[in-house]
């Protein structure tokens, strides 16, 4: 053998070790340490997400190494030690993702199950180009705004067989405000939503640093109100429309949820309904102030001010708190579902907390929240078990609330946001 058995002990070795790191990372991510926080999410990201995937390439480079006599020498054993400590807490985070289901199940207690018909298995987790298999319709790129130059548009994911008054819902793509598309993100629940009668609008808006906030909040209004002025056309109830997003669009989402008919962000289009009568934020962002100090200082002065906002803290305080979802919660919210990962290291989960604590003291209508164990950032990009049992639980939290307003005889008009007065610092 051209290299010997020691070396190929000790190569085993550092991979075994490779893999472990990967391992231990997911479990604890680096939040704190600049240089190794986009590495740490993604590798994180990737293994929660991938565990099993993470398995088997280790698993088949152990039978190589120990084909070539990796386990003849001491360096060799403890890197079997280590893999197998590795394996042991792989499983643990595939078992974390399978465990989502109880965790909507406890957050959704009391509201009516799905069917299994309606369940979705991790093999049927699609995407668009497969939504024909599943009595699924796409229309590409239409246009629903032009504005500063920019021509804005969206797709549609609705039932090939054609209804009437069915329910709808907006998904918002993330990308810190900044990139993102309607083609990359939210596919996987709205090929699921569709093939169980919603009809599914996935929309772009202007991005900064060309666009400045709210303009982007303000083409998902109108985008709203285009979706009800052609409800008929889609056969959607104009009087039922929800919304959801990840990320940056999870946080536009709370705030679509939040700022109904606020002319504030409706210019010239003040009385048109911008109501949504559900909301879906997953791993949103509910905070531009970091009242709790959980994000990077970065976040703020090297994206938010300079970018985003256009503006600085210090000395516009106020266009911050009413950035943020967190001091826009009022008693006329909509029902939310908020969704987020207890180790997301881009969006932290103590603002999640605090955000579904503050709306869920305001709001008169339900609030729930599933906290996922294990889930990173944007853990729903994968077709994962965990990824599953998320678009199951969306479902069934979104059909219930169809369900319960079709029971009401009169729908009430979305009643408008008061101003901040101060941001609320209480603790969950």
């Amino acid at each position: 053998m051209w290299i010997s058995e020691t070396v190929i002990a000790w190569l085993f070795l550092g991979i075994s070790v490779m893999g472990a790191v990967f391992t231990l990372n997911a479990f604890i991510p680096v939040r704190r340490v600049p240089a190794l926080f986009v590495p740490s999410f993604l590798g994180s990201w990737l293994t929660a997400e991938l565990a099993l995937h993470h398995i088997v390439w280790q698993a088949v480079a152990t039978f190589v190494f120990v084909q070539f006599g990796a386990l003849s020498s001491w360096p060799g054993i403890a890197g079997m030690c280590i893999t197998l400590a590795s394996w042991f807490g792989l499983l643990v985070l595939f078992h974390d993702g399978r465990r989502a289901q109880d965790v909507f199940d406890d957050a959704l207690s009391g509201l009516p199950d799905l069917d299994d018909a309606r369940r979705l298995p991790v093999s049927r987790l699609l995407m668009p180009f497969r939504f024909s298999r599943r009595g699924v319709e796409v229309v590409r790129n239409v246009l629903y705004r032009e504005v500063a130059g920019k021509r804005l548009h969206l797709d549609v994911a609705m039932p090939r067989e054609r209804g009437q008054n069915r329910p709808a819902i907006i998904q918002i793509h993330g990308g810190a405000w900044i990139i993102g598309d309607k083609r990359e993100q939210g596919w996987p629940l709205i090929g699921h939503l569709a093939a169980n009668g919603w009809v599914c609008f996935n929309v772009n808006y202007r991005l900064s640093p060309g666009a400045t906030w709210p303009d982007h909040l303000v083409d998902l209004k109108y985008a709203l109100k285009w979706i009800r002025d052609h409800a008929d056309e889609y056969g959607v109830d104009r009087n039922f429309i929800a919304v959801t997003g990840g990320s940056a669009g999870g946080h536009l989402a709370a705030m679509m949820g939040l700022t109904a008919n606020d002319p504030e962000y409706q210019s010239g289009f003040e009385d048109a309904d911008t109501s949504v009568q559900a909301a879906m934020p997953v791993y949103g962002v509910y905070d531009f102030t970091n009242r709790l100090g959980t994000m990077n200082d970065r976040f703020r002065t090297r994206m938010l001010e300079p970018l985003i906002m256009k503006a600085f803290f210090d000395t516009e305080p106020e266009k911050f708190y009413r950035a943020s979802p967190m001091d826009r919660v009022h008693e006329g919210a909509p029902p939310f579902l908020i969704v987020h990962g207890d180790r997301d290291t881009l969006a932290p989960v103590e603002d999640a907390r605090l955000f579904a604590h503050l709306l869920g003291e305001a709001s008169r209508a339900l609030v729930t929240y599933a906290e996922l164990r294990g889930a990173q950032h944007a853990f729903d990009v994968f077709a994962s078990p965990r990824t599953a049992r998320m678009l199951d639980g969306s479902l069934r939290f979104l059909t219930a609330m169809h369900a319960r307003a079709k029971t009401q005889s009169d729908r009430e008009p979305a009643e408008r946001f008061s101003p901040v007065e101060k941001p609320q610092t209480a603790n969950p």
